[in-house]
């Protein structure tokens, strides 16, 4: 996908819910637009998948992460690098809006597809969206 922008600030944040959950049936509806605003003070969830979305746009494979507040808000489009713990954790592949106005699903794929628990990732750790 061809960038409309040509600079942006990486997108930071803190975990706040860490979760130990996965489904093979979650048909995640993934959104058609080319990026998203994260507001500061917002909290979203990421879900991780090993799955690429065919031309219907859906994942079924989800693997919870858990929730993450934003502290320094920012754009984010599909393709950007999650990093935890300065970690790359893997990309964004979009959004999904079951959930709003409540929260966003941010579906990330990764290499290491586990549980935020499963990682050991830990209330606080700190959270990047940048752009590669």
């Amino acid at each position: 996908m061809t960038s409309f922008y040509s600079a942006r600030r990486a997108v930071l944040g803190v975990i706040v819910a860490v979760m130990d959950h996965e489904r093979s049936d979650r048909r995640l509806c993934l959104l058609d637009v080319p990026s998203r605003i994260l507001k500061r003070g917002e909290i979203h969830e990421v879900i991780l998948t090993g799955e690429e979305p065919g031309e219907e746009r859906v994942v079924n494979h989800a693997v919870y992460l858990g929730f993450v507040e934003v502290t320094q808000g920012g754009l984010v489009i599909p393709g950007d690098e999650l990093l935890i713990r300065h970690n790359n954790i893997g990309r964004l592949l979009g959004f999904d809006d079951t959930h709003m106005p409540n929260h966003l699903n941010l579906v990330v794929k990764a290499q290491n597809i586990a549980s935020g628990a499963k990682l050991g990732i830990h209330l606080d750790d700190p959270v990047e969206f940048v752009s590669i």
